[in-house]
């Protein structure tokens, strides 16, 4: 009898799911819906490339239906609610889908509704967000006027989608500024709720190193609660004021809302409590999830997804098949982290070990935790990557799901 698989989300996880087990299934086995709010799947490494002018919107932004094999079923609405109890999926439009197999892959959202005074006066005028293409376009007009000041890049909690993200944005901005001969005329702050320039401490301090060289001020710990468009003002928590001329914020992140109409589908925060090695949901035995919509601890990053996609798919053969699933993804997460002036860093780990100096995937490969131009060339290469090997659920020879660990090298973060 055929299987109805219901993949909610046609970003990088969904697409590339649905790919893979249309690769994996015959027709006459399953059949495949990818079900999305619109038809824009937008590139989103590139959003870090628009405010500097280094990419346009056409550029990083295609039709989802067009990243889709032949004989997946592509379905333009909003998923209401998902009805555990009877599996099923209510719609925007009034459909109900049933489905043997349910996958989750809805991402993260944006709520920068949830700091005070964020999205009040001030919103797209002296305070921007360049995680969303609008966002980046009205932010990559105000830094065209912009002739001087105090610029704060800031991001008010974990976890965000890319972590490294708001650190690339302040070394592309002292890039950016030099460029334009401004850079004495601009102080740029990097402030963070953070302990450090970033989760893991060998990174952090190598990261906070760069801050340091490039006279980015790094401000620790601040828990940024309230945003005064009109004093232009960033006031935290704790009372500690920061004063901007133009800010930069990543705003809180959640889960899609209807996972939070959605009875023991999420937790709190909207996102899917998941198994952290089978991508198996605690919600149901038939309920998967991967991306960003999950709870893992690990980075919600492209290569994340990249990553479980492989077991994911894998384990929903499995499932159907009624065999054992395979408890085979590690955590593994790697960046590309843009420095500026052509030159980037690249990190790799997973649960158990934190980013590495080394090699990448072996002794010959890509430099770690160093800046090289090879691996700004990795990043800029990746969008090539992206649209015509990842997408599509081919596999890419001698990078796997497990973190490898020939090439890196044994170190310990000074205190």
């Amino acid at each position: 009898m055929k299987k109805r698989i219901v993949i909610l989300g046609g970003g990088a996880g969904g697409t590339m799911t649905a790919n893979r087990l249309r690769r994996r299934l015959e027709l006459e086995e399953a059949e495949i819906y990818v079900i999305d709010r619109d038809d824009a799947h937008v590139y989103q490494p590139g959003l870090l490339f628009l405010p500097f002018g280094l990419t346009r919107l056409d550029d990083i932004v295609r039709p989802r239906w067009e990243q889709l094999r032949d004989g997946i079923v592509f379905h333009e609405a909003e998923a209401e609610a998902v009805w555990l109890e009877r599996n099923e999926v209510l719609l925007s439009d009034g459909a109900v889908l049933p489905y043997d197999v349910l996958v989750v892959a809805t991402g993260a959202r944006l709520q920068p509704e949830e700091t005070e005074g964020l999205t009040a006066e001030g919103w797209n005028e002296r305070a921007f967000t360049f995680y969303t293409p609008d966002g980046a376009e009205q932010l990559q007009r105000a830094l065209e006027w912009f002739d001087g000041g105090r610029v704060v890049v800031n991001l008010v909690d974990m976890p965000i989608k890319c972590p490294v993200a708001p650190l690339e944005f302040a070394f592309l901005a002292d890039w950016y500024f030099r460029e334009r001969r401004l850079r004495e005329k601009v102080e740029l702050v990097f402030a963070t709720p953070l302990d450090g320039a970033f989760t893991k401490p060998i990174a952090s301090e190598r990261l906070a190193g760069l801050l340091e060289e490039k006279s980015i001020e790094l401000i620790t710990e601040f828990n940024a609660g309230e945003v005064d468009g009109v004093g232009r003002k960033l006031i935290s928590y704790d009372c500690r004021e920061l004063e901007f001329d133009l800010l930069v914020t990543v705003p809180l992140h959640g889960g899609a809302p209807f996972v939070e109409r959605s009875p023991g589908l999420g937790d709190a925060l909207g996102f899917v409590p998941t198994d952290m090695r089978t991508l198996q949901t605690v919600a149901a035995p038939n309920v998967f999830a991967l991306g960003d919509a999950t709870n893992l601890p690990t980075s919600k990053a492209g290569s994340v997804t990249h990553f479980e996609g492989e077991i994911l798919t894998e384990n929903i053969v499995r499932f159907l098949a009624g065999q054992e699933l395979e408890p085979g993804y590690d955590g593994h997460a790697n960046c590309f982290i843009e420095t500026g002036f052509d030159k980037a860093l690249l990190i790799d780990f997973n649960y158990e070990t934190e980013p590495l100096p080394g090699h990448f995937p072996g002794g010959m490969g890509l430099p770690l935790l160093r800046e090289s131009r090879l691996n700004h060339l990795g990043k800029l290469m990746f969008q090539w990557v992206y649209w015509h090997a990842l997408l599509p659920g081919r596999e890419i020879p001698g990078i796997g799901p497990a973190m490898p660990t020939a090439g890196k090298k044994r170190e310990t973060a000074h205190a």
